[in-house]
């Protein structure tokens, strides 16, 4: 290696095959773990691993000591305030979501906050109610335990029949809640939070808008105060619009003008809020400020007495007994478990890792699993729901000035007050407030639509992912909807590793580098070489496509060249034998008019050996496939001598793939076709050896480190040496331009520099 001048660099080396490399090169042995090695590691024990585990379970332990009290307190007390309010606000009105009181959001909103503050790794995010879980436990609920539309009336005064079927639903809602956190607890454990990975941003996006318009649907009945059961079904929105305006002449004009005016003052101010965050001290709590409003209106004019408005109604203070999940809802509500389970924390761990990039610290995915799931068994026990982290609530505690999850505790302090001491402020509320007060929250999800403009752009495969995981969840449900999504999603995945865009390889400038020859007008192509690049791993689904692919770009099908020239040499043979063919200087003379033998025949008979490499030593005269042959007797043309793989984006070769392409190659090579592979990682090349790849035919010989060695160790051998790249010597080019470098190919090459520049 020469010292680089200005951006370019000079490179003086042979031309390098894999086993000349390895050769010059002394390669360390790593010793390769077994299965066994590895569970002895897993049960084995020792301090530093008991110490190990222990921080990572309980990270408490290394950020509470390192706590600056000094200049961290002040921030997080006022945090903490503003995020509990909001979540306070929050619990109440998202478990209109889950069809259960409101009081029991309160729950939600306490329990996994406590949990989090030990076992969270993230020390921004604000734990609690999420209108997209809330909404998908209570399709779990209405299918448990429906709606009738004498059910659905919204009155001030609860019969005995509704506190019967409250008691039931809040049974379903803590049991699934619990079934959510069991599944993310064991998924925690067993170290698999990479699960996350498969839910695409594109996908999250889709579902997340489709779940807000399942949100604002569900609204309808408390917004205009009508009878409309809950329809967890497909096209279940269709069926809640068609009751809902096949009732709008008997809405209260009292709650649709209550939520139609805290709607416009919520939007308005969170405008606000987000348009001039730089310059406001604290977002303006405007959730707060309207419900104290609208309580004490309610109250002082008695509105549920004049107008007939549904209240919030009494609501229980203190905490409730913890109660174990009924079984047989667990039986019945497992793919509703998991679906919860995924989706909170896909979207929690989405959030978090925002906040750990935007202020540099690290998340583990396993013990945020680990974190939801035992705070979700917590909160289910105490008949909470689901829980997952709110994109408002957590922009507020992290805009306020929260730096860890003291600012959490505290905000659950501020929860557990509301509980314990004055829920009963809030009993005259207006349900259609806090309606309007979940719908106020959706604005970041719903104008997720303008994705769709920005991904088409993008990804075009994302876009599609966005429409379809959006339009199944609409139509289909939330859970079936993100089915289907994520089942698009791996099917796209597989159709583009199935469907690879292999391309032909041309030189670039004359120079080492080699790019797809439709993109670039100055190429270079040394005659009778062909180098073609798979961009994907080649597996059992896609190895038919790549050989396909392979076909068509030398042109030919090597199986059929094969067998036409055996076929070829049998006949020749043939008519050697009855003298009808002889052999001259000049090579084959027909002595027969015409030859009788069918095509037909010659196939049939022995075809196996057909397949069979040619063998011409029994032949007076060595035969040129590319001149003249006997009459009646053709076969089709190869116009290529070498064909070069680049291998350097297989990242794998299953077993059924390795067994078709080794009988690909092996046809190439018995009709003098020499085949290099280029840019092989050291994993495949080990794997073949292991798989028996390597015989008399193909040998590892054929493997090179780069397709410029190939291709210069290929017009060595063959002699082209007319159409090699211009070479100039390095002194006149160090005159015409010192900033050039000098690729020296040596070995075969010798005292010829390729001259090239990098821009």
């Amino acid at each position: 290696m020469v010292e680089p001048a200005g951006n370019q660099y000079v490179v003086a080396r042979p031309v390098y095959s894999d086993i000349l490399f390895d050769q010059e090169h002394e390669k360390v042995h790593r010793y390769h773990k077994t299965f066994m090695d590895h569970l002895r590691v897993c049960f084995s024990c020792t301090p530093q691993k008991a110490k190990k585990i222990a921080l990572n379970l309980f990270p408490i332990i290394s950020w509470l000591p390192a706590y600056r009290v000094k200049d961290w307190i002040l921030s997080d007390i006022v945090s903490g305030i503003s995020t509990g309010l909001v979540a306070v606000l929050q619990g109440l009105a998202f478990a209109l979501l889950v069809n259960i009181p409101p009081s029991y959001g309160l729950y939600a909103a306490f329990f996994p906050v406590i949990i989090y503050f030990f076992f969270g790794t993230s020390r921004h995010i604000s734990v609690g109610p999420f209108p997209v879980l809330s909404l998908m436990v209570g399709a779990a609920v209405l299918r448990i335990v429906p709606d009738t539309p004498e059910d659905s009336i919204v009155d001030s005064n609860a019969t005995q029949n509704d506190s019967l079927i409250d008691q039931k639903r809040v049974m379903v809602a803590a049991s699934v809640t619990v079934l959510a956190g069991i599944i993310q607890l064991l998924l925690g454990v067993l170290r698999i939070g990479f699960i996350v990975m498969y839910l695409s941003q594109s996908l999250i996006s889709g579902f997340t808008t489709a779940a807000a318009i399942h949100v604002v649907m569900s609204q309808l009945k408390f917004i205009f105060q009508l009878p409309v059961p809950g329809y967890n079904t497909p096209l279940g929105i269709i069926w809640v619009l068609r009751d809902v305006f096949s009732q709008i002449t008997n809405t209260n004009i009292a709650d649709l003008v209550t939520s139609l005016i805290i709607l416009v003052i919520v939007f308005v101010v969170k405008e606000i809020n987000e348009r001039y965050k730089a310059k406001l001290p604290a977002p303006i709590p405007i959730e707060l400020i309207v419900t104290v409003i609208a309580t004490g209106l309610s109250y002082a004019f008695e509105f549920d007495k004049k107008f007939g408005v549904a209240i919030v109604g009494k609501l229980e203070a203190g905490f409730q007994a913890p109660v174990a999940p009924d079984g047989n809802i667990l039986q019945s509500c497992l793919g509703d478990g998991f679906s919860i389970a995924i989706v909170g924390f896909a979207v929690a761990f989405s959030v978090a890792k925002v906040y750990s990039i935007k202020h540099d610290y690290a998340i583990d995915a396993n013990q945020e699993l680990i974190a939801f799931g035992i705070g979700n068994i917590f909160g289910g026990s105490f008949k909470g729901f689901a829980a997952s982290t709110s994109l408002s609530r957590s922009g507020v505690q992290e805009s306020t000035g929260g730096k860890t999850q003291i600012a959490g505790l505290l905000s659950a302090v501020i929860v557990m007050i509301v509980i314990l001491a004055i829920s009963h402020l809030l009993e005259p509320l207006q349900k259609s407030v806090l309606a309007a007060l979940a719908l106020g929250n959706l604005k970041g999800m719903l104008m997720q639509f303008k994705e769709i403009g920005v991904l088409w752009k993008k990804d075009k495969y994302d876009c599609f992912i966005w429409i379809v995981t959006f339009l199944a969840a609409i139509l289909l449900g939330l859970d079936l909807g993100l089915a289907a999504g994520l089942g698009f999603e791996l099917l796209t995945v597989i159709f583009r590793a199935q469907f690879p865009k292999c391309t032909l390889l041309a030189n670039v400038g004359r120079k080492d580098i080699y790019r797809n020859r439709k993109d670039y007008t100055d190429i270079y192509e040394p005659e009778g070489v062909k180098i073609f690049r798979c961009p994907s791993p080649i597996f059992f689904a896609n190895i038919d496509f790549f050989k396909d692919k392979l076909t068509a770009a030398v042109g030919f099908k090597p199986l059929r060249v094969l067998r036409k020239r055996n076929k070829a040499l049998r006949k020749i043979r043939r008519m050697l034998k009855k003298g009808e063919l002889q052999v001259t200087p000049k090579g084959f003379i027909c002595t027969v008019n015409s030859v009788n033998d069918s095509d037909e025949e010659l196939d049939n008979n022995h075809i196996e050996e057909l397949d069979q490499p040619t063998d011409t030593k029994d032949l007076p005269i060595q035969i040129d496939w590319t001149s003249s042959l006997p009459p009646n007797i053709t076969v089709p043309t190869v116009d290529i001598h070498s064909l070069v793989l680049d291998f350097s984006a297989v990242s794998f070769l299953d077993v059924s793939a390795m067994r078709v392409l080794k009988e690909s190659l092996k046809e190439f090579i018995r009709i003098d076709v020499d085949v290099y592979i280029v840019g092989a990682h050291e994993g495949l090349l080990d794997k073949l050896e292991r798989c028996g790849f390597f015989d008399d035919e193909i040998q590892p010989s054929m493997f090179f480190v780069t397709i410029h060695d190939a291709v210069i160790y290929v017009m060595r051998e063959k002699g082209i040496v007319e159409s090699l790249p211009k070479y100039t010597s390095i002194m006149e080019k160090e005159k015409e331009n010192k900033d050039n470098f000098i690729i020296n190919t040596n070995g075969g090459l010798r005292n010829r520099e390729f001259t090239t520049k990098y821009k």
